[in-house]
């Protein structure tokens, strides 16, 4: 198997484990606190990063050393509390609706990179991004056709997941501009599991001895789920990972059917299908825009000495 095909091989292993994770913490984000759930994961999670640093080259000490401590800390905060938001929104808005309205991530990511980033944004990414923002109201309220229905406030649950995920997106690409990704990696794991044993105390269950193995198992799918997910990185670029990740959705609609008999509605579709469009196209466009950049960084006269 060439490198491309293995890459890809990874990435869709990668997601199909993501939707399977989303699929269980549905379940126990609706008999125990989403913060509880996430504290639990997190103990897997920082274990999985300090190995995975440990063995990298430097060790942990190197893996230690940033020159933006102030963003690391942020954008693995926004991880923390977008995974517990997560599990809220499977729990109170459904496995598909909520994955379908995380997928506008993309859209948030190119709206922030401006004011962060300091990118500039032509015309076709800014319609990418209103077409994409259209797709996302309709996601908002995809059971009815009448727009002067009422609106199902918890939708905002996934709507606040989405725009975190794209803030710490920006803020990793930030933090990428002089740390690595092992540095990158290890403050995810260890900082976002400081946040959470701080405030999940107050939010301790007692799950039965089912349940713990579903929670241990929630544990195993996420620390594999992103060792393959940094697999496929390795083989593909970032352009070609992406749309992959829009599978996670396909997959979280049929055990959202099978398993939590969840409906899908016309709207749901169409919201989703100009989401993923949308953002789709964002992805490339920020490639073609990069490689764009490259290449006449590359023609640029070199000073004369």
């Amino acid at each position: 198997m060439n490198s491309s095909k293995l890459g890809y091989a990874f990435a869709f292993l990668a997601v199909t484990i993501f939707a399977l994770q989303d699929g269980i913490s549905k379940y126990l984000g609706e008999h125990y606190p989403p913060i509880f759930i996430a504290m639990i994961r997190y103990f897997a999670f920082a274990g999985f990063a300090l190995v995975l640093t440990a063995r990298a080259p430097g060790g942990i000490k190197a893996a230690t050393r940033s020159k933006r401590p102030l963003v690391q800390i942020i954008r693995s905060v926004l991880l923390a509390l977008q995974i517990v938001i997560a599990i809220q929104s499977f729990a109170v808005v459904g496995l598909i609706q909520s994955q379908a309205i995380f997928a506008s991530g993309p859209i948030f990511v190119a709206l922030l990179s401006m004011p962060v980033l300091g990118e500039r944004v032509g015309w076709r990414r800014w319609l990418a991004i209103v077409i994409g923002l259209v797709g996302v109201v309709i996601l908002l309220n995809p059971g009815v056709s009448d727009a002067a229905d009422a609106l199902n406030w918890s939708v905002l649950w996934p709507l606040g997941g989405a725009v975190m995920m794209g803030a710490y997106a920006v803020s990793t690409r930030l933090a990428g501009r002089s740390d690595s990704s092992m540095t990158s990696f290890l403050y995810t794991g260890v900082v976002g599991w400081l946040v959470l044993i701080m405030i999940g105390p107050f939010f301790l269950a007692h799950p039965t001895p089912g349940d713990w193995v579903w929670i241990g198992i929630l544990c195993i799918t996420g620390m594999s789920s992103h060792f393959f997910l940094i697999k496929a990185y390795e083989y593909l670029d970032a352009v070609a990972v992406q749309p992959v990740g829009y599978f996670q959705l396909v997959v979280g609609a049929f055990i959202g059917v099978l398993v939590f008999g969840e409906q899908i509605h016309l709207n749901l579709v169409i919201g989703a299908g100009i989401v993923i469009a949308a953002g789709a196209f964002t992805v490339w466009r920020e490639h073609v825009v990069a490689r764009r950049k490259a290449a006449e960084a590359k023609r640029a006269p070199t000073p004369a000495a």
